[in-house]
């Protein structure tokens, strides 16, 4: 389980992304860059960076399923992840 602080952060960041997405798009079409770097530094959507819904793991995330590789496959033995299945050849 990631730090719990590291979550909290990255979901700060995620809703700043949200909050200033239009005002970020408006002054890159008058290409305001001045006004651009007086945003703050985490409402740039490069900031974010993917982590597990589940254990907050930034690694070896799957962004089809919004999970980590391991929790992946324990969900995906479990039966919990539709059309999944365990391959054997």
């Amino acid at each position: 389980m990631a730090k719990k602080s590291k979550v909290v952060k990255e979901l700060k960041r995620q809703e700043l992304a949200a909050k200033y997405a239009d005002k970020r798009a408006e002054l890159k079409e008058k290409g305001d860059y001045a006004a651009l770097q007086k945003l703050p530094r985490d409402s740039s959507p490069a900031r974010q960076k993917n982590r597990c819904a589940v254990t907050g793991r930034p690694r070896g995330y799957l962004s089809k399923f919004k999970v980590s590789r391991i929790i992946f496959r324990e969900l995906a033995l479990k039966g919990q992840i539709p059309g999944v299945t365990k391959s054997s050849w």
